[in-house]
């Protein structure tokens, strides 16, 4: 992109932040649905970037197109993750899970932490594209945790694995658009960075379930799993960036079975009298078991994770599936600002063969096969199945096209460049160092993702720091990046994709507001951290 004469005035920055601060403001003040919020937003930023923006019609349709595209990459992991979660349901298996899983532990504080941090941040480091939400928020649904919860609790969980994790696919990108003077420091400074992240994602998560209490009682295990994720990807950091996270998520999951192995995370807590997160008793009694072992009920989740880290853990194997991509081409555009949005061959190319969304069909299609052979599926089950997929994607595929059209046009007409040019020029270093945070997170809560955040704004920040005096570019893309990881646990497609797969379509204003406060407490403590780093 090249930005020439752009209105970087109050009414053109104001202009450009309205489309976000209205998508907030309908889905967490007025509650409405995601689709209906999400293609508002969209028509807000079209007109303004028709009138206020001088965009061209051709530019509109060309930002539109591409989000059409971007929220296909999204869908293709909601689509088979809706199926997945129906056949399970379906099934009986969750019961099972949830029942047969107390064997190992009663402690379910114990048992939230395992799942919606240690294995959501595990899938995040294989997967990611969504996938971790998309598979733990129906699991903590299926073992007793409210709906609205169990898609929070993931939502916050992942957040921080999510430069380094899916094999570093956001640093490499990174890399690939912006000079960076120093890799090894960038590195390490986002490793801090995200450690802190990750540190208070394992506490509100014990908050979330009984406040001081559920600190006290989890505090042991989140400084334990947090020494091996945040210590791990930083030392891994140093070695081997595209390994920097999957071998520490990998490593705490079986550091879960040893602190399970301990009185205090294998008995019972007292504290499900007091939690308000988990389901009451009598609703699981109500629920028929089917008379099968809790491994033959977890089989094509095991399917899912051995096929994602054959095709996409092991290196040779993941480039090879990954050399088949395609894409559409889309033209250069052009503003009557002169702002110019150079056109590619192939845009933001899908690689089919690596993409989670194929891991999630294919695990699907065991299940339905597996569970069918187990004979616990009813007569009619296979249409109760269709009829809950489509009910349940129609929605969330209409709210996910409104918010990534909305990201696109915004992008393509020079809107979100506008944001960010007006937060530099009125900033000094040290100022502009801390708010790149707000920019990272701004950026993954528009585009559901933290590569295209960094791709967004990282040859910005790398400007930024070229031309402002005493601002270090591994400070400002290290915090860019750590606000990019952030602002995924608010960002609307992944909410919306966490309520289709746990069935509250609709609720995404109270999914929003425990995984806000979590992004603004991290957030100021990410900018705080990089503010010391800059004067030390």
């Amino acid at each position: 992109m090249v930005e020439s004469n752009m209105p970087v005035d109050i009414i053109h920055w104001l202009a450009a932040l309205l489309p976000l601060v209205l998508l907030l403001v309908m889905l967490i003040k007025l509650k409405w649905s995601g689709a209906k919020s999400g293609w508002i937003s969209m028509g807000i930023a079209l007109i303004i970037a028709l009138i206020l923006f001088q965009a061209s019609f051709m530019n509109a349709i060309v930002g539109f197109g591409k989000g059409l595209w971007e929220a296909l990459f999204i869908l293709l992991v909601v689509w088979p993750a809706l199926l997945l979660y129906q056949v399970t349901k379906e099934s009986g298996a969750f019961t099972v899970i949830r029942e047969d899983i107390q064997i190992h532990t009663k402690n379910y504080l114990f048992l939230v932490l395992g799942l919606g941090w240690v294995f959501t941040s595990f899938l995040q480091g294989i997967a990611g594209f969504g996938a971790p939400i998309a598979v733990v928020a129906p699991i903590l649904v299926g073992i007793g945790v409210r709906p609205v919860a169990a898609v929070a609790i993931p939502l916050i969980g992942h957040a921080w694995a999510n430069v380094f994790g899916t094999l570093a696919v956001a640093w490499i990108a990174t890399t690939n658009v912006a000079t960076i003077e120093s890799p090894s420091t960038t590195i390490f400074y986002t490793g801090i960075l995200l450690w802190i992240t990750n540190i208070v994602a394992g506490i509100m998560i014990c908050w979330m379930f009984a406040k001081w209490k559920g600190i006290k009682e989890g505090f042991l295990a989140v400084i334990v799993i947090s020494l091996i994720h945040g210590g791990g990807q930083i030392y891994l950091g140093q070695i081997n960036p595209s390994l920097s996270n999957f071998i520490p998520t990998t490593i705490a999951l079986g550091a879960l079975f040893l602190l399970a192995k301990l009185n205090k995370y294998s008995d019972k807590t007292p504290l499900e009298d007091e939690t308000d997160i988990l389901e009451d008793e009598h609703t699981s009694e109500l629920e028929e078991k089917p008379s099968i072992s809790i491994h033959k009920a977890f089989m094509p989740y095991y399917v899912l994770i051995i096929i994602s880290v054959i095709a996409l853990g092991i290196p040779n194997i993941s480039d090879a599936l990954g050399q088949f991509e395609f894409g559409p081409s889309v033209p250069t555009t052009e503003t009557g600002y002169e702002f110019v949005v150079e056109g590619e061959d192939t845009y933001s190319p899908i690689t089919p063969l690596t993409h989670p969304g194929l891991y999630l069909l294919i695990s699907a299609i065991f299940a339905y096969f597996w569970y069918k052979k187990l004979d616990v599926y009813e007569k009619e089950s296979h249409k109760i199945i269709w009829t809950e997929v489509k009910d349940n994607a129609v929605g969330a595929s209409l709210a996910i096209i409104g918010f990534l059209t909305m990201t696109e046009i915004m992008s393509n007409s020079g809107q979100t460049t506008v944001l960010a040019l007006g937060i530099a020029e009125i900033s000094p270093p040290v100022v502009y160092l801390a708010l790149s945070n707000v920019i990272g997170i701004v950026g993954s809560f528009m585009t559901s993702s933290n590569t295209a955040s960094n791709v967004l704004f990282a040859p910005l920040h790398v400007s930024v720091a070229e031309t402002m005096e005493g601002l270090s570019t591994a400070q400002v893309i290290s915090t860019q990046s750590a606000g990019g990881a952030i602002g995924n646990s608010i960002s609307p497609a992944n909410v919306i994709l966490g309520t289709s797969t746990a069935e509250i379509e609709g609720k995404e204003s109270e999914v929003m507001k425990p995984a806000l406060r979590f992004t603004i407490i991290s957030g100021c403590f990410v900018s705080l951290a990089a503010i010391i780093m800059y004067y030390l």
